[in-house]
């Protein structure tokens, strides 16, 4: 049963399109699409900025002489890597995570850097403060949300104090300086709110999308329990107790017959009930080869059974499956017949129906009659062997019991499913 179910689960997961995110983690079917679109718009979003930041540091820098290129080489070498990687989606994590901490690196040097060079100016921002929040981006790419929070704040911050150190603590740069930093903290709160709002939306649709995948894999183990219940009880009954209650009530030549020919399916239904449990394939068959199989089976428990055919020329043709379980129902009414009411005034009548399109069998006997609701829980004959059988191919069954006899209806319209 264990392995009915993964099977089943499987075939539910099979149901989502297929591509390399959702195979890889089949319960983070959305979250990883989000983190590759997030990834893309980190690529180009950070080159823009690393543009504007590039253009800057054509001019006049800041730094003293010797250190200018070493600074830009090593901000941007990384900065260039992190694009490719989020562009290409190969190691997007590594890159951006390593852009970030040498960022953050470049900026506690600066002051070192910047020691004893040009005057900066309170109006002009030196290069490297265009790349602030493409260190906060990476970090959503690379870090988890606690990292993420703790570069959005403590970068915007460094920086102002290291641009402080560099001006000496000026007081005309308390300003300029403090209107960066909110800058920089506001955008980068904003992107890392964003992120972290796309990542939640995608982790409650993916768990609802497992919830509901578990909910329909439970339902379809469920249903296939009940349908080989169904299946192996009807088998039981049809093939085994039947035998043996009628080998035990064989009182007459002709019950002795009966409880053979009943012995024989038995042993042969058994061998094949591995090889095909549902008894027959999908080939649809028409009206009359039922009544052929009836009357064959009928005449195989020594019954000489003469089946009354009303068959439209225009009555669909009806599927293999649904055409073996109206037989089996019928020969197991043909049966509880002769046993209980030794077949008298026993008669069969097949109606094929082309509108509406379907198929319709009696079997009535002239017998005492039974009360159907005072079955007992026990017996299968007509609970498992009839009405169950004809529900699973999506049929119906109708049963008129009295002192005048029995009537049982099995009815399958075309447009039932099954």
């Amino acid at each position: 049963m264990v392995e009915a179910g993964r099977s089943v689960l499987e075939a539910a997961w099979g149901r989502l399109p297929n591509s390399r995110e959702a195979t890889e983690n089949l319960g983070s079917f959305t979250r990883a699409r989000i983190e590759r679109v997030i990834t893309l718009l980190v690529g180009p979003g950070s080159l823009i900025l690393g543009a504007q930041a590039v253009f800057a540091s054509f001019g006049p820098g800041d730094e003293r002489p010797g250190w200018h290129l070493p600074m830009v080489l090593a901000v941007f070498v990384p900065l260039t890597a992190m694009v490719i990687a989020c562009v290409a989606g190969r190691f997007p994590r590594l890159f951006s995570g390593l852009f970030a901490i040498i960022y953050v690196i470049a900026l506690a040097v600066w002051p070192f850097a910047t020691a004893g060079g040009a005057r900066p100016v309170p109006t002009e921002e030196p290069w490297i403060f265009y790349l602030i929040n493409v260190a906060t981006v990476a970090t959503i790419v690379a870090f988890p949300l606690a990292l993420q929070i703790v570069w959005t704040v403590l970068t915007p911050l460094l920086f102002g104090f290291v641009r402080l150190v560099q001006a000496g603590f000026d007081e005309r740069f308390f300003l300029p300086v403090g209107l960066d930093v909110s800058f920089a903290l506001i955008l980068g709160s904003v992107v890392v709110v964003l992120g972290w709002t796309y990542r939640s939306v995608a982790a409650n649709v993916d768990e609802t999308r497992a919830r509901a995948v578990a909910s329909y894999a439970a339902a379809a183990a469920a249903a296939a329990t009940e349908g080989e219940r169904v299946a192996v009880a009807a088998l039981m009954h049809d093939s085994v107790l039947g035998a043996l209650l009628a080998a035990e009530r064989a009182t007459t030549p002709r019950e002795r017959t009966l409880a053979v020919s009943m012995a024989r399916e038995a042993l042969t239904r058994l061998a094949n009930a591995e090889k095909n449990p549902w008894e027959g394939s999908d080939e649809p068959v028409d009206a009359d080869r039922l009544a052929d199989d009836l009357e064959s089976g009928a005449r195989e428990m020594g019954v000489q059974l003469q089946v009354a055919r009303s068959i439209d020329p225009e009555a669909p043709r009806v599927p293999g499956r649904v055409a073996r379980a109206l037989v089996l129902a019928a020969l197991q009414a043909v049966a509880n017949a002769v046993q209980h009411a030794n077949a008298q005034g026993l008669a069969v009548q097949l109606r094929g129906r082309a509108e509406p399109g379907g198929v319709v069998v009696r079997v009535r006997d002239a017998g005492d009659g039974f009360d159907v609701d005072q079955i007992p829980e026990d017996r299968l004959g007509i609970r498992g062997s009839i009405l169950a059988r004809v529900t699973a191919v999506g049929g119906r069954t109708e049963i008129e019991s009295g002192s005048n006899g029995t009537t049982i209806t099995l009815e399958w319209d075309s447009g039932d499913r099954w």
